[in-house]
């Protein structure tokens, strides 16, 4: 018989529909934190449980291997270690297994339950996000649980979704407990679990419906080129044969048209046109418009404006050409992907008769003269209302499709033009300014958003150099305020643009200054030591650089000297002029002066030291009372200088020490 763990563990596999591994893992930590909780385990120390099949359990605690065990939860012999490890040595941590109570305590049983509870839950998140995100781009059919003014909840089975109130297909009304089929758009991973949106107004669902209907779609014997969808009003889709034989539109329509009343039922009753593609735009063009007949098109490509078709159609198709409201027009400009312009036969000819007598229409006189005599008469018919004959709607459709062909000829001379002398320009931009993005000017979001068809800085200075007035268009158009031209102008201004040599050079020197700068804060972080201070020789004299030499003797020697010689002489040693090199004797006045130089002229802190008015002249005088003098007893040079005059002695020079 199967123990109730068995039962308990099988009923949880099942009604969760997880893998036994996760419910087992559940299970072990869940275990571990029971023992944790009611053993008081450190959350340092490693626990491990193990559980069977039949519902054994063993839990293993981390010990370390010891001589003597003093704490047996931390510790165990090295005896009992090499029985459950043969080469187990002191210091090593094992894996032991611990005896448990036969029960929990109640708070260790209820965080076992509250961990196996998350678990499982956390398990049942994870296994339903990697379910619907593997089906992200299909078709789901779920039960309507709920509905409310700005979304759809759908019920799954064991998840839920919600199809926005944009995602909603027009005038579409939904019940409880409806069944619905829609499309998955997008699968995202939330806390509570998968965040499932869907839709029923994507293309995409038309795509799938069409792919579950044709057995040709699905095996890739047709192929679905392009889908324009207006939820809940009318689509169009472009097919093709990838295999010879194979009609691609009747595959799609079905014998009767089954198959793709089938689709149109799943949609509330949308309209769908299936149109065989084709390579030739013209010819593709004119299916899209369908069902209304084309009578000519004339297919331009313009760099602003892109790839732009005129057609023209008879005056009773033109209603049916645009569609209520513009839908045919549109959904076939999406479908085809070129700006589709419709004009009628008479509103063709109307036009370009009026403009007969400019260029180039004016060529019309003399080559077709006659056509335009009979032009004339039959617009003249017209306005007077009268019936005109199937033969001249010909003769209009003739007239028009020239006219049209002469405005386009001329347009792309115009371009032609244009680009020649982009190309001259662009010669003159340096090839680095094509590589930078306009993000790196800084301009204001209004103007990046009204250049969105320019992508680099060279093709704006391009166009600035060639053509401003289109780029002045291009910004009103886009919203772009009246300043946008003159901060497009400063922003060029400030642009600097370096080749890649010049970008190298300045990377170099960068680096360069920046390891300078790097050492040089090293070496300011670095403690300076102090210099060591020069040991002075007192007993040598000191000379100072002035126009008075001067001596210093110590107190000791000073002792030793004559008592009027130490108070009025001082010895020093014996000074010899050098004599100055002498010119050569062919120099000049104004050589000499060049060779002497400038005379230095004083600082601005040296001529704020210096004394003004009488100070200048007391120092003066000061300076002629010393003078240098050889006393030829001692056979020494002698500082003398003038006291002041006395009665004793006036005008005499005596000995003295500075």
């Amino acid at each position: 018989m199967k123990s109730d763990f068995t039962l308990a563990f099988n009923e949880i596999v099942e009604t969760r529909a997880l893998p036994r591994e996760v419910v087992l893992d559940a299970l072990s930590q869940a275990l571990i934190s029971a023992y944790r909780r009611d053993a008081n385990i450190s959350s340092n120390q490693k626990v491990d449980a193990r559980i069977d099949m039949t519902g054994h359990s063993q839990i293993y605690l981390e010990k370390e291997v010891s001589e003597t065990v003093e704490n047996e939860q931390t510790e165990v012999a090295l005896d009992v270690a090499r029985e459950l490890n043969p080469e187990a040595q002191l210091g090593d941590t094992i894996m032991v297994p611990v005896q448990t109570r036969a029960s929990f305590g109640r708070i260790a049983a209820q965080t076992a339950k509250q961990v196996i509870l998350q678990r499982i839950r956390e398990a049942e998140r994870e296994t339903l996000y990697d379910e619907f995100v593997e089906r992200e781009g299909d078709l789901v059919t779920g039960t309507v649980q709920s509905v409310t003014s700005g979304a759809l909840t759908v019920s799954l089975g064991r998840a839920e979704a919600v199809m926005p109130r944009a995602q909603q297909i027009p005038g579409e009304r939904y019940r409880h407990h409806d069944k619905i089929r829609a499309y998955v758009m997008e699968v995202k991973k939330n806390s509570r679990g998968p965040q499932i949106v869907v839709s029923r107004a994507h293309k995409n669902m038309l795509r799938r419906l069409l792919e579950y209907e044709v057995p040709e779609i699905y095996n890739g014997q047709v192929e679905i080129k392009n889908i324009a969808r207006e939820a809940g009003h009318r689509s169009k889709v472009a097919v093709a044969a990838l295999q010879e034989g194979v009609d691609p539109v009747g595959a799609c329509v079905g014998m009767r048209g089954i198959r793709i009343q089938n689709i149109v039922k799943e949609l509330s009753d949308e309209k769908i046109d299936v149109i065989e593609w084709n390579a030739d735009p013209a010819a593709f063009i004119a299916k899209a418009l369908s069902p209304a007949r084309v009578s000519n098109m004339l297919l331009e490509e313009d760099p602003d404006t892109g790839r732009t078709a005129t057609v023209l159609v008879p005056d009773d198709q033109l209603s049916l050409a645009i569609g209520r409201e513009g839908q045919n027009a549109r959904l076939a400009a999406k479908l085809t992907g070129w700006r589709i312009d419709i004009k009628s036969v008479s509103e063709a000819a109307t036009t370009a008769f009026d403009k007969i007598d400019r260029p180039p229409l004016n060529q019309l006189k003399q080559s077709s003269a006659a056509l335009v005599e009979e032009i004339a008469r039959i617009i003249e018919k017209k306005r007077a209302s009268r019936p005109i004959q199937p033969e001249e709607f010909r003769t209009l459709t003739d007239f028009a499709s020239e006219a049209e062909n002469l405005m386009l000829q001329e347009r792309e001379a115009s371009r032609s033009e244009r680009k020649a002398m982009m190309d001259t320009v662009r010669a003159l931009v340096p090839e680095r300014a094509f590589t930078m993005d306009i993000g790196e000017l800084e301009l204001d979001e209004d103007i990046n958003r009204a250049l969105s068809k320019i992508s680099n800085v060279g093709d704006l200075m391009v166009r600035m150099l060639a053509e401003e007035p289109v780029l002045e268009q291009m910004l009103r158009q886009g919203g772009a305020g009246e300043d946008a031209m003159e901060a497009i102008r400063f922003a060029l201004d400030d642009l600097v643009i370096l080749s890649p040599e010049e970008e190298a050079e300045a990377a170099a020197v960068a680096a360069e200054e920046e390891a300078a700068a790097a050492a040089k804060a090293e070496v300011e972080a670095e403690p300076v030591a102090e210099a060591p201070q020069p040991v002075v020789d007192k007993t040598e004299p000191l000379l100072p650089v002035d126009d008075a030499l001067l001596s210093y003797q110590p107190a000791a020697e000073a002792d030793a000297v004559e008592e009027e010689a130490s108070l009025d002489e001082v010895v020093l040693p014996a000074f010899v002029e050098p004599e100055p090199a002498a010119p050569p004797a062919t120099e000049t006045e104004a050589e000499k002066a060049r060779r002497k130089g400038p005379k230095p002229q004083p600082k601005e802190w040296e001529r704020a030291l210096e004394p003004d008015g009488d100070d200048a002249d007391k120092t003066k005088a000061k300076k002629k009372a010393r003078e240098l003098v050889f006393d030829e007893e001692r056979g020494e040079v002698v500082a003398k200088r003038r006291r002041k005059r006395s009665r004793g002695s006036q005008g005499e020079w005596d000995e003295f020490l500075s």
